[in-house]
């Protein structure tokens, strides 16, 4: 327990000196979540406290990637590695295959299709794998949570969970892969690489989503 106090307390200073700082940046970021990627960010933070693991969650991330941007909505770094995750919030009867492109939702008899979230959340992967080039690939990993009220009428793809699987799914993986200094190194490269968390970003991002539908 002390150890992870100590552990954990030094990860803290470091973050707070830069969370501070941009204190601003921070209480924007927060107020571009939506609903789901609220809660996703909650309980990945409350993960942290409850199993007594040092990391951190970052929200809303934009990196330049191949001419364009790719848009992120929570890394979590911590000793068990870097994981990259997609949310989606959701009502109704949700029909989902992994190797489909496009996954269905039926709500009050209507159908609505929307991009396979693995696929999507893959570009993402690819972009920190650059961004992260010294970590090995088998450390940096795909999840995706569904949050709402949905109900899943296929069974669940892999590494594809409900809000309250979170921690499960974490716990599967093999902690102390990190450092601390890992840690420190990785969010800082994150915070002086992403693209600033402001309207102008968030427009440029939608500018590029625009194109890559038109194509």
């Amino acid at each position: 327990m002390f150890d992870f106090i100590y552990i954990f307390g030094l990860l803290f200073s470091f973050i707070c000196g830069a969370a501070f700082a941009k204190r601003k940046i921070f209480d924007a970021e927060k107020s571009r979540l939506n609903i789901g990627e609220r809660l996703v960010s909650k309980r990945l933070n409350a993960y942290l406290m409850d199993e007594q693991i040092a990391g951190i969650v970052i929200n809303n991330v934009t990196l330049p990637i191949d001419g364009s941007t790719t848009q992120i909505d929570h890394i979590l770094i911590c000793t068990r590695g870097v994981f990259v995750v997609e949310t989606k919030h959701y009502s109704g009867w949700i029909y989902g295959d992994p190797k489909q492109k496009k996954w269905m939702q039926v709500l009050f008899k209507k159908r609505s299709y929307f991009q396979n979230p693995i696929h999507q959340n893959y570009k993402h992967i690819k972009a920190i794998q650059a961004l992260f080039d010294f970590v090995p690939e088998e450390h940096i990993k795909s999840l995706v949570v569904f949050t709402g009220d949905g109900e899943f009428k296929t069974p669940l793809p892999k590494d594809v969970v409900l809000l309250d699987g979170i921690k499960d799914w974490m716990n599967q993986h093999e902690n102390h892969i990190f450092t601390l200094n890992r840690i420190q190194f990785c969010y800082g490269r994150l915070e002086y690489l992403r693209m600033p968390d402001n309207d102008e970003t968030e427009q440029l991002h939608l500018k590029n989503l625009s194109k890559q539908h038109t194509v």
